[in-house]
């Protein structure tokens, strides 16, 4: 991976997120990366991440917009708004995030939404 300020390294996620440029998503985390989300299963290494991402993720398809974005050491938090599918139908709403980093790789990451599961 390219060494890269957190904030690019975030919005290089989102642009991937949204591509579905799943190896280059992947490659932004830790090894030993833990994703988590309220009432879910943490999601633990690189190899689960893809396979959420190529898999278990159930919106289907959307962009992410992001409004704010707050830079402090080695945490990035980010609230936005995701609008896409998911189940067949069209939804919208407001996230936040949460991207902890290890030597320039994000090792942690938590969302948080309205929704019940994305």
């Amino acid at each position: 991976m390219v060494e890269a300020d957190p904030e690019t390294v975030v919005r290089n996620y989102y642009d991937a997120v949204d591509d579905e440029r799943y190896d280059d998503l992947v490659a932004l985390f830790a090894e030993d990366v833990r994703y988590e989300r309220p009432g879910q299963g943490a999601i633990e290494g690189r190899e689960e991440l893809r396979e959420f991402y190529l898999e278990g993720r159930p919106l289907e398809e959307g962009n992410h917009e992001v409004d704010d974005l707050v830079v402090d050491s080695d945490t990035v938090a980010v609230r936005g708004s995701f609008t896409g599918r998911q189940g067949g139908e069209d939804v919208a709403f407001a996230f936040a995030d949460f991207h902890e980093f290890e030597d320039g790789a994000i090792a942690r990451r938590y969302s948080f939404t309205d929704r019940d599961e994305v």
